[in-house]
């Protein structure tokens, strides 16, 4: 039997988001203390007019742009960015050159009692295609229909935040000049009551420049990296499939492998072959 333990490891927290978050809270927080420390008072940084105008008009904006069932799968963006991809490149170079080694050695069809110990659903469906005797151009077609397929997934979680970094901040601006109109028509009063309602105001900014740049923004883009990432590792498993279905060389299924790997890290892995 194949090992294909490799394919089962849970997901690791990717230490480089946690790093990330923390850095972010801790910069925040210590510049709130530093304010505070100057002779700041906490509640400046308060605004329940700037809370509902900033993030319930966000959420308006993400209901109106977004499908129910794309909103739905929050949680799973939110999984995505803090967890490692599942299965390395250099894992699925080994499990190819494996299943290419067994399959030239006792036939692809040897490969249909390791088909169920394979986790990944695409690869799995990829291997049974072959062992079945599906014409080569019908399977390169499906998988890479799979492909797109999770592709156009991938961009509703990118989408998702997207959305947050472009209209909290506008939000957190039409608060501001609300606040500011406020203000002007208030002219004639205290300096120290006109002052405490330009702070009120400004808050509002704030918080769209922090849910925008702190949060949403970076979110976004490590999901876009993930995405970049699992598709590399599809089309790597669908050429090895290709290349196993092709009867080539376990040598020349692994060199096809070899090509996504960058140059640094494909001695091991050669050696290994």
């Amino acid at each position: 039997m194949v090992d294909f333990s490799l394919q089962e490891v849970d997901r690791a927290m990717d230490k480089a988001s946690l790093i990330g978050t923390i850095l972010g809270v801790v910069v925040i927080v210590g510049t709130i203390v530093l304010v505070l420390a100057h002779g700041g008072n906490i509640m400046m940084f308060w605004s329940l007019k700037g809370v509902i105008m900033v993030f319930g008009g966000t959420i308006s904006v993400l209901f109106m742009a977004m499908p129910m069932d794309k909103l739905k799968q929050v949680p799973g963006y939110i999984k995505a960015f803090m967890r490692e991809p599942s299965v390395s490149n250099a894992e699925t170079v080994t499990l190819m050159a494996t299943l290419s080694d067994k399959a030239r050695r006792d036939g692809i069809l040897a490969l249909e009692s390791e088909i169920e110990d394979v986790s990944d659903p695409f690869l799995a469906q990829g291997l049974k295609m072959a062992v079945d005797g599906t014409d080569e151009a019908i399977v390169e077609t499906t998988l890479r229909l799979e492909v797109m397929a999770m592709q156009e997934r991938h961009k509703a979680g990118k989408k998702f935040f997207d959305l947050i970094k472009l209209y909290g901040p506008g939000y957190g601006l039409a608060a501001t000049l609300i606040g500011q109109i406020g203000m002007f028509g208030s002219l004639g009063g205290s300096i120290e009551e006109l002052g405490g309602m330009l702070a009120v105001a400004v808050t509002a900014t704030m918080y769209g420049t922090v849910l925008a740049n702190a949060i949403a923004g970076p979110i976004g883009d490590k999901l876009s990296l993930r995405s970049g990432e699992e598709i590399l590792a599809k089309e790597m498993m669908l050429q090895g499939i290709m290349s196993i279905q092709a009867g080539d060389n376990p040598r020349t299924t692994t060199e096809k492998m070899l090509a996504f790997v960058p140059q640094s890290g494909r001695g091991g892995l050669k050696l290994a072959a």
